[in-house]
């Protein structure tokens, strides 16, 4: 039964509570068993939390005893990336320069779980400050694949997608800065959405790159990634770049795309990401859902977005200039790692020093170099000045291709998932994995990434949806629609083919 419990998706599980066919305390007990049984070997999580999490169940079981009218998802467990602080769990961001520390607060998007009686089962694994597209820059380990646990299971919430897709968790939390929710959903089968910016609140995130974050849904299926977008997003009055508008009706619009009509919507397929550096079972993948799109009704167009050729190298840009700067509180001095100079004298310059030496890791400080370097004196126009110009030139081919095309839509990455170490010493070829998610980003145009298939070395690809701004429910109409046609076709869930995890506990 325990295993049939974590099969569930989330909105299949949220009918069994309200029907009262089992308890949340069983269903947390259930994904807190997965978890012990799996996670030894997998590494989705950093921290736990057993009772906090068995306590919110219990509460939520002692609501819908008493009558109360509940959340859809009210005593579904969730999983939260740890970049995302959270009140009396520790927050680390992936660092050791945050290692133990304990937030006094819960970011807006926690108390909106918390609100509506969501279980937080613990804190996942990521990496750094969120740089990486592979979880192999975590201070504190490789998260694993579910899929192959030799290889990568996406970055830099590669901890919440494998959460995911191996059953510890039916929903999670990730943040996408330029991928870092689609990217991971790709390569683990899993549904990962980035919302408009401003669409979800900021505020308690642990920020990298204050314009390109943004928080979303990682889940199994379309519609439970648009229950929790919908519970997690609306206005914020502590996030200045919140959106002070109404969610758009995401979880209508999945509805609406399960019933398989797509008349009328124009599909724009990208030109610029697709082609050459695409693997041949991802492009071939992409090219069948294409055809499904036009079997359901859609309209297939062709469009043109010249400046995603320079998308790359504005992000590489723009994301270490702001990260350069909202790095630059971690000094040793107010919270987290303290380090202190062997020697000479103990100033505020030295301990500074000592401390991001020993607490962040080589990625981050490639990225903070690199970004101070970009914001210098001498350098600002002709670096950080000339990536925000390309930037405005990407925003105007997105809004050029959104007057021809509905959705716009690619693959979500160029290859399915590499082996561990594979790419860890040449940080460009990392950094190409993002190629097809940064726009959007760059953009502030929200996008959905969906499992659409096995790639010939039987290993999952992701097909990206994306939509104009504001206009998120587009991309749950197109995705819901796709996901009910293949799955159809195959059986079921496309993680219903992935082996089961042959891991140390479970073999016991």
């Amino acid at each position: 039964m325990t295993n049939d419990i974590t099969r569930l998706s989330a909105s299949d599980l949220g009918s069994a509570l309200a029907r009262k066919e089992l308890s949340s305390v069983e269903a947390t007990q259930a994904h807190l068993d997965r978890i012990a049984a799996v996670d030894g070997d997998l590494h989705a999580f950093l921290h736990v939390s057993t009772q906090e999490a068995l306590a919110t169940a219990a509460d939520v079981d002692a609501k819908r005893a008493a009558g109360e009218e509940l959340h859809p998802l009210a005593g579904v467990p969730i999983a939260v990336k740890d970049v995302v602080v959270t009140k009396g769990l520790p927050t680390t961001a992936g660092s050791k320069i945050l290692e133990n520390w304990v937030p006094p607060y819960d970011a807006t998007l926690v108390e909106r779980l918390k609100g509506a009686g969501l279980p937080i089962l613990g804190k996942t694994n990521m990496d750094e400050f969120a740089m990486g597209s592979s979880t192999e820059h975590s201070a504190f380990g490789n998260t694993k694949n579910p899929w192959d646990l030799d290889r990568i299971p996406g970055g830099s919430g590669g901890g919440s997608a494998a959460a995911v897709a191996g059953f510890e968790a039916p929903l999670a939390i990730g943040t996408d800065t330029g991928g870092s929710i689609r990217q991971p959903g790709a390569v683990t089968g899993t549904v990962g959405v980035k919302p408009t910016y401003g669409g979800v609140s900021r505020y308690g995130l642990i920020a990298m790159a204050s314009s390109l974050d943004q928080a979303g849904p990682v889940t199994r299926t379309v519609l439970d990634a648009a229950l929790l977008h919908e519970l997690i997003g609306g206005h914020d009055p502590h996030d200045s770049t919140s959106i002070d508008e109404p969610v758009p009706g995401v979880v209508a619009a999945a509805r609406q795309g399960a019933t398989g009509d797509l008349k009328g919507v124009r599909v724009g397929v990208v030109t610029e990401l697709a082609g050459e550096g695409y693997q041949a079972g991802v492009s071939a993948r992409f090219d069948e859902s294409l055809e499904q799109l036009r079997a359901l009704g859609a309209e297939i167009v062709e469009v043109s977005c010249p400046s995603f050729r320079y998308a790359l190298d504005a992000y590489y840009l723009i994301m270490p200039a702001e990260a350069s700067s909202n790095l630059a509180k971690f000094d040793g001095m107010r919270f987290g790692l303290r380090v202190e100079p062997a020697e000479g004298p103990v100033t505020a310059e030295r301990v500074m020093g000592a401390t991001r030496g020993a607490g962040f890791g080589d990625e981050v400080k490639r990225r903070v170099i690199l970004g101070t370097y970009a914001l210098s004196a001498g350098y600002y126009d002709a670096y950080y000045g000339s990536a925000q110009k390309v930037r405005t030139l990407i925003q105007r081919d997105f809004a050029a291709a959104f007057a021809k095309a509905d959705v716009l839509v690619s693959p979500t990455a160029p290859t399915t998932a590499f082996k561990f170490g594979e790419k860890l010493d040449d940080p460009l070829a990392m950094y190409l994995n993002d190629v097809a998610t940064i726009p959007a980003n760059l953009a502030g145009v929200p996008g959905m990434s969906l499992p659409n298939g096995l790639s010939d070395d039987g290993l999952p690809v992701g097909f990206q949806i994306l939509a104009p701004a504001k206009a998120d429910d587009r991309m749950y109409r197109v995705g819901a629609a796709l996901e009910a046609a293949l799955e159809s076709r195959w059986g079921g869930p496309l993680l219903n083919k992935a082996p089961e995890l042959k891991t140390t506990e479970l073999a016991r």
